[in-house]
């Protein structure tokens, strides 16, 4: 196989494997009833005028399955923590013991459960026009370069295998949230 050809198949795989690591990073954000530090990774606190994300001013942990717990480095940023975590918008509330924030994570309910299934659902149809978007670009490639009709016939070929292949690995992560999410 020309070289051009092996370097525009590898780079789109590449590019396919990020959308892959993207949705699962998404998916880690979507709660599925269990606690987790993840759970508050979008928490951005005003640390001396600048906004900073909660992960590099403390440390985020979880007690057992249904408590977060924030432990400032500095005690006099309790309250900014607490102010970030509301300002969030997560559905949680903080409470301060003077010491660390301890964060509640309510069970969920039926019709959160479904909204997150449709969240879920939304990130892989994302993850999915990714790939699409990357397949798109990859045949543009192909077809601007200098190799006979049959070569760009077979990495064409090539590339919709990979597309056929990382919608299917798509699938099998969304459902598997999808059931995680719908588990009571």
């Amino acid at each position: 196989m020309n070289e051009d050809l092996k370097f525009i198949i590898d780079s789109t795989k590449e590019s396919m494997n990020d959308s892959i690591v993207h949705l699962e990073k998404e998916f880690r954000r979507i709660r599925a009833g269990k606690a987790t530090p993840a759970m508050l990774t979008s928490v951005m606190v005003d640390y001396y005028g600048t906004q900073t994300p909660l992960s590099q001013i403390a440390n985020v942990s979880t007690m057992d399955a249904h408590t977060i717990t924030v432990q400032p480095w500095e005690k006099n940023m309790l309250q900014e923590i607490e102010r970030g975590v509301m300002f969030a918008n997560l559905g949680f509330n903080p409470m301060n013991n003077g010491d660390i924030i301890i964060i509640a994570v309510p069970p969920l309910t039926e019709d959160r459960r479904k909204e997150l299934a449709k969240q879920a659902k939304a990130e892989s149809e994302k993850a999915k026009v990714s790939l699409r978007n990357d397949r798109k670009e990859a045949m543009q490639e192909i077809k601007n370069t200098d190799v006979s009709e049959d070569e760009k016939a077979n990495a064409e070929i090539d590339i919709q295998n990979l597309v056929k292949g990382f919608t299917e690995k798509i699938e099998k992560i969304s459902s598997e949230k999808e059931a995680e999410i719908m588990k009571v």
